[in-house]
């Protein structure tokens, strides 16, 4: 199909009638650029399942060794200018109008190869908590649901009896955040009380008493990756006295703390790469090193707090060692080994980035490992930006705002794709699939809303809490998904 004479080219405008008359000069390049194979004189008709069979085709003639390579069997989607080609080429090409006076590149994106159902209805709603329910988490593994609430309790679930299993005693106040080791071994939470607890996931035991030196309540845990150091053992806290406290899970101790923001701390995240990412009502983010807690870079540009920080890796941080069918290898080494083989895939060979979303309005996009200049600043939504969270797959990130809308962005330029409009209230958190597909919102109407990322429309309205939703998240698995708010009930959610 390879063409070495270029066709007749077709202005951007012309509409798709005109467009089907003559074929188009394309390329497919991988997210980097790279060419799979030399320019092709294409239908315009073509869809994606062609393009499928043709990029195939492309890449076992490349191939040293097409039996074992994973390409071949992988399913991929195809993006022009951004957007996805989910009907002819020639339909993509007039809705962007883009023109076809040069050759046209479509990106190929590999996708996961299992598929995730929306949440449909609510299996179970589960009373337990005495207060708001504050925050939720699965486990890395799926198997295991925990929840901080207001009622200074954490409790943990039986997803398959879908009944109260362990309820944790130790804090004194509020418990605002829970975090889970890549590994499973340890639950570890911070709440009003300036302290922080670990639990023992299969007992609900404590792990010894409260680990102490925070002045201020603490806003927010994040473990070290596994593909780091496996066995988990250290984690950080982050406070609203404006420093991190970088812990050993096995003796107890404080290893180092991490002080120069000037006021609190509302998100923490513990990358890839041996930073840690810090993000503060002081208007700025500071980049420390793991080892030692010294300040790498300061990242500034924001106007008003900094309320939350995304990593475009989080989903391969959070699972570590387990695959989409909730395995790991024995072997510690292997597991180690399994989480770093996974976190390449998820970089792809380049840094991570970071978005940091703000009560300015705006979100900003960083490579925090290499510059302290941002890649882009986002603006679009007209209040405070709660949450921002990227897809598994790094190809999107989601925001979330006061404003009631969801804005969804590409994750690799942060150019603006699309908003979702549909909440009458402000939207507190999110969650995605394990595919990336779907895209779960919770919010103060006391509803949830499942969003096609696809198909960038609304999939499932979730009615079904008595008041403002607070906390949801989407297990690791895909099989179920759970939501906690003010009516102090959690709610298991199932296709």
């Amino acid at each position: 199909m390879a063409s070495n004479k270029r066709a007749r080219a077709t202005p951007a405008t012309t509409p798709a009638t005109t467009l089907a008359d003559a074929n188009l000069i394309a390329q497919l390049v991988d997210v980097d650029g790279v060419a799979a194979g030399p320019e092709l004189d294409l239908p315009p008709d073509v869809g994606a399942r062609e393009l499928q069979s043709l990029l195939r085709e492309l890449l076992r003639a490349s191939s040293a060794n097409p039996e074992d390579d994973d390409r071949l069997t992988t399913p991929y989607a195809f993006y022009v200018d951004g957007e996805e080609v989910t009907g002819a080429l020639a339909a993509t090409i007039v809705e962007r109008k883009i023109s076809v006076e040069q050759v046209l590149k479509i990106v190929y994106q590999p996708q996961s190869v299992f598929r995730v159902r929306a949440v449909t209805r609510c299996s179970a709603a589960i009373a337990g908590h005495a207060e708001a329910v504050l925050s939720v988490a699965f486990s890395s593994d799926g198997k295991h649901l925990a929840s901080g609430s207001g009622d200074s309790t954490i409790r943990m679930w039986n997803l398959d009896s879908q009944a109260p299993k362990h309820t944790l005693k130790g804090h004194t106040n509020w418990v605002l955040c829970i975090a889970w080791s890549a590994d499973n071994v340890y639950l570890a939470s911070g709440g009003m009380d300036s302290a922080v607890r670990l639990w023992d996931p299969i007992t609900g035991e404590a792990r010894g008493g409260p680990m102490k030196g925070h002045k201020k309540h603490v806003t927010a845990l994040a473990w070290e990756p596994a593909h780091v150091a496996y066995p988990v053992v250290r984690f950080c806290s982050a406070s609203a006295d404006g420093s991190v406290r970088v812990w050993d899970a096995v003796r107890r101790a404080c290893l180092f703390t991490m002080s120069a923001h000037t006021k609190a701390i509302a998100s923490v995240k513990w990358g890839g790469e041996g930073l840690i990412y810090t993000a503060s009502r002081d208007t700025t983010i500071y980049v420390w090193d793991a080892n030692d807690g010294k300040v790498v870079r300061q990242l500034k540009g924001h106007g008003h707090w900094v309320n939350s920080l995304a990593l475009s890796t989080e989903y391969a941080l959070r699972t570590g060692p387990y695959d989409h069918t909730g395995k790991k290898p024995e072997n510690d080494a292997q597991a180690k080994a399994q989480a770093l083989t996974r976190y390449k895939a998820a970089t792809g060979g380049k840094p991570e980035r970071l978005v940091s979303g703000s009560d300015d309005y705006t979100m900003f996009m960083w490579e925090p490992s290499t510059t302290k200049t941002p890649l882009q600043r986002l603006t679009g939504h007209q209040q405070l930006i709660n949450h921002v969270l990227f897809s598994p797959d790094g190809r999107y990130f989601a925001s979330a705002s006061f404003d009631k809308g969801v804005k969804l962005w590409d994750g690799l330029t942060g150019k603006f794709i699309t908003s979702f409009r549909g909440h009458v209230g402000a939207v507190y958190q999110l969650a995605w699939s394990a595919d990336s597909r779907l895209l779960m919102s919770a919010s103060k109407d006391s509803t949830m809303k499942v969003w096609d990322a696809r198909l960038k429309k609304l999939k499932e309205d979730l009615p079904g809490h008595a008041d403002e939703v607070y906390a949801v998240d989407w297990s690791p698995m895909g099989t179920k998904a759970a939501s906690g708010g003010k009516d102090k009930m959690l709610r298991l959610w199932m296709h």
